[in-house]
């Protein structure tokens, strides 16, 4: 009589994981030819006619006869800053657009440490359901200035991320430093089978119950690296040798933190 197979809570959701993954900015232009030169007046009265929107009654644009659009003035929010740049863009004569909206925000100013906090409890749950521990992106603020990096598993969780920041009240630029995993059928498979390895593990089920705090997995051709906060060193270690000990994994990077200890990476 054939048994039947019983799979555990860590087995089940690294599947239901895996199973949701599946400045001036010039054209470039034609070989051997150059942008036409457009009437100055003309190319003003279409720029402008661009920004028609509530959010950008307080910016203008000028277009010289180079067709390189200058946009000045402020707006409430990053995402009308680089909604405005998209607009003009899109403007008959214009070549180029040379991007110099301020960002003032909404209501009093946002710390830094607030709007580090803030963002980042919202990018923890970004993408639940869709790989969110294949994700492992990082985040710093510095004068309003929001800097992504670390590892998205595809470019719709990097844009994802991206665009979350960016329609947040308080933040004035957004530097997207954020890498995207190469696209592999083989490191998918990776992904799903260190999932097993390590939440199946008796010791760091746990960490499969809050969406929002797993143990994170990158894989990039076979090189894994593990991000997150774990509850203690032996939590670690074990996370670390249940990936290494999963086949085709060519090595593994411990980024995992302690909580309340300062970082260390193992690597071998």
């Amino acid at each position: 009589m054939a048994r039947k197979r019983i799979l555990s809570p860590g087995v089940l959701m690294a599947a239901a994981l895996l199973a949701g993954c599946s400045a001036l900015t010039v054209p470039a232009f034609a070989a051997g030819s150059t942008p036409a030169f457009i009437d100055q007046q003309d190319g003003n009265s279409a720029a402008q006619n661009k920004l028609n929107k509530s959010q950008f009654k307080d910016v203008k644009v000028s277009v010289d006869n180079n067709g390189i659009a200058t946009l000045s003035g402020t707006v409430s929010l990053y995402e009308y800053k680089k909604d405005a740049a998209n607009r003009v863009r899109k403007a008959k004569g214009v070549n180029a657009v040379r991007n110099e909206i301020e960002v003032t925000g909404k209501g009093e100013p946002v710390s830094d440490e607030e709007l580090k906090k803030k963002l980042g409890e919202k990018l923890t749950y970004d993408r639940v359901g869709y790989g969110n521990a294949f994700n492992s992106i990082t985040m710093s603020v510095e004068n309003g200035v929001v800097t992504l990096g670390g590892h998205a598993r595809t470019d719709v969780d990097k844009d994802s991320a991206v665009a979350l920041v960016s329609t947040y009240p308080g933040v004035k630029d957004v530097v997207d430093d954020i890498e995207v995993d190469p696209t592999s059928i083989m490191d998918d498979q990776t992904r799903l089978a260190i999932a097993r390895a390590v939440y199946g593990y008796p010791s760091l089920n746990k960490y499969a119950i809050d969406p929002a705090k797993p143990i994170r997995i990158s894989v990039q051709n076979g090189h894994v690296e593990l991000y997150g906060v774990v509850d203690s060193k032996a939590d670690k270690d074990a996370a670390y040798l249940r990936a290494n000990s999963v086949p085709g994994v060519f090595s593994v990077k411990n980024y995992l933190q302690v909580a309340g200890q300062q970082s260390e990476s193992d690597s071998k």
